[in-house]
Formats: structure tokens, C-alpha cells, sequence
């Protein structure tokens, strides 16, 4: 009997389920088809099925991180500064879950900055994240709760700061656990509401 739409799509799901398993236990650098086939009980021959070249499984990984990372819960802080800091503050790896997803992340880089067309998927998603901040800024500007200026500009500085410090938690979780990271957000912020306009 030949197999359906509907186990085609259960199968990419089981499959995509052993790519964030074999993910989650080695990272990117232990993301191979023999890998995701072991965790997956299944040949690497299937595996070619889906993903035809290491890149597609790459690829295919970023993707399934990226839909992982969008569908976590997110703090409710309605607008203004509030929904800034609450931006930020989902960014950093203060849970195991969020921990657990930026290991990824940052493992990715790696692979993607060797990869012109991964490394342009990456670019990607940090613009979209920059504009989802740059719109909180610009709410936050017109209620008055941030001084006047270039809310890409500072949505590109915030970008920055908070995955600089992704980085510090992930390599120092006891030198900056989620207190620590919390508060230099808060330092972050009221810098950014104490600046002069235009700054």
C-alpha cells in the first residue's frame, strides 16, 4: 500500500524530533546523518529520503530551532519599556529551556558563518528579531518611557547587548545566573531611558 501524505508528515515529524534530540545532547558539531539515523533507530539511507545533503539537515535543524524558539512561552508585559525589557529578558538562557535552545544557537554559528547561504538565513532571523525590538521601541518612545532617537539604531545596540550576554551566561552560568542577567538588562534599560535625545 503506498504511503500517505498524512505519514509522510508523521515521519518528517519523528524525524525532526531526533534532529532536536541529537541537537540538544551534541550540538551543532554532533549533527550528522549517521547521528540523527541512530537516535532514530532508522538507516541513513532513509534519512537521504529528506534530506538529501548534510546542508538540508543543517538547514533543516536551524529551521525547527527557529519554529522551537518562536513557540515558547513569552512574558506578557503589555507596552512600553515594559515590553522591551520583557523582549530581552525572553532572549536570555534563564530557564533549561531557554538555556538549552541558545546552546544551540550559538553552537549553529559556527556552521553557519562557513556556509554563505546558512550564514544569510542566520543574518535573516537577527533583522527580524531587531524589528520586533525596534517596533517595542517605538512604542516605547511614544509613550514617552524612551528619549527620542533611532529605534533601529537602538534596537541593533539592544540585539547586541543581550546576545553578548547570552554568550557570557552560557560560558559563565555561575558568574551570571539569571539574577546577574536580569539585572544587567535592568542597568541596560535605564541607561537607555537616562540618555540624552538623539544619543
Amino acid at each position: 500500500m503506498p504511503r500517505t501524505k498524512g505519514d509522510h508528515e508523521a515521519r518528517r515529524r519523528e524525524v525532526s524530533e531526533a534532529v532536536w534530540r541529537v541537537l540538544a545532547a551534541q550540538g551543532f558539531g554532533g549533527l550528522t546523518l549517521r547521528a540523527v539515523a541512530a537516535e532514530l533507530g532508522a538507516t541513513t539511507g532513509l534519512l537521504t529520503h529528506y534530506f538529501p545533503a548534510k546542508r538540508d539537515l543543517v538547514r533543516h535543524a536551524l529551521d525547527l530551532l527557529d519554529e522551537r524558539t518562536q513557540a515558547r512561552p513569552r512574558r506578557s508585559a503589555g507596552q512600553g519599556i515594559a515590553a522591551v525589557r520583557a523582549a530581552l529578558l525572553d532572549i536570555l538562557p534563564l530557564t533549561a529551556e531557554a538555556t538549552a535552545g541558545n546552546r544551540v544557537w550559538v553552537s549553529s554559528w559556527d556552521t553557519a558563518l562557513a556556509d554563505p547561504v546558512l550564514s544569510a538565513d542566520h543574518a535573516a532571523r537577527y533583522a527580524r528579531g531587531r524589528t520586533r525590538i525596534a517596533a517595542l521601541i517605538t512604542t516605547a518612545q511614544e509613550r514617552g518611557e524612551l528619549p527620542p532617537g533611532d529605534p533601529d539604531r537602538l534596537a541593533a545596540g539592544a540585539q547586541s547587548f543581550v546576545l553578548g550576554l547570552v554568550v557570557q551566561a552560557l560560558l559563565s552560568p555561575a558568574e551570571f545566573p539569571p539574577g546577574r542577567q536580569t539585572g544587567l538588562v535592568d542597568d541596560y534599560l535605564a541607561a537607555l531611558v537616562a540618555a540624552p535625545p538623539g544619543d
